[in-house]
């Protein structure tokens, strides 16, 4: 496979994935931009099936070689939904945005969610309690609330 070059919508986008990969000596290819630009546009964290329904012509061995390649890399972030099964997004860093996740136990639906400032100060502080308490030094948080989604409430 051959590198890409950064055109198009996520330019800016794909010059950073393109920099996080060449620090693991890893080659920008065409799978992984089609993952990376199938993970900029969703709305929420997807398992492979999404992708591949987004992405036909991508072999699925493919995409899970790709998305473990990104995943080293810290191009993609792997979140855990419902039972068990793997979801992918793009790191905070390279999506630019800060969120939490609500996890469906009957459909597995993962959706983010925006959070206040007010809920990151609990959080900054139930941080700060854990460091104390254990010695252990947070870099980062992340926090999924499982349920039951609106839909299946009440279907």
């Amino acid at each position: 496979m051959t590198d890409v070059t950064d055109q198009g919508r996520h330019g800016a986008l794909h010059a950073r994935v393109r920099l996080h990969l060449a620090g693991r000596d890893q080659r920008y290819t065409r799978n992984h931009r089609n993952l990376v630009e199938v993970l900029a546009e969703a709305d929420n964290p997807l398992a492979v099936p999404e992708i591949l329904s987004v992405q036909p012509e991508l072999p699925q061995s493919s995409v899970y070689r790709s998305l473990a390649v990104l995943a080293d890399a810290d191009v993609v972030h792997r979140v855990l939904g419902a039972g068990d099964q793997l979801r992918f997004e793009l790191t905070e860093e390279l999506s630019g945005e800060h969120h939490h996740h609500l996890v469906c136990e009957r459909c597995g639906l993962v959706a983010d969610i925006a959070t206040s400032p007010r809920l990151e100060q609990v959080l900054a502080e139930a941080s700060r309690l854990a460091v104390l308490e254990t010695g252990f030094e947070v870099s980062s948080h992340r926090l999924d609330l499982i349920g039951v989604c609106a839909e299946c409430a009440t279907g």
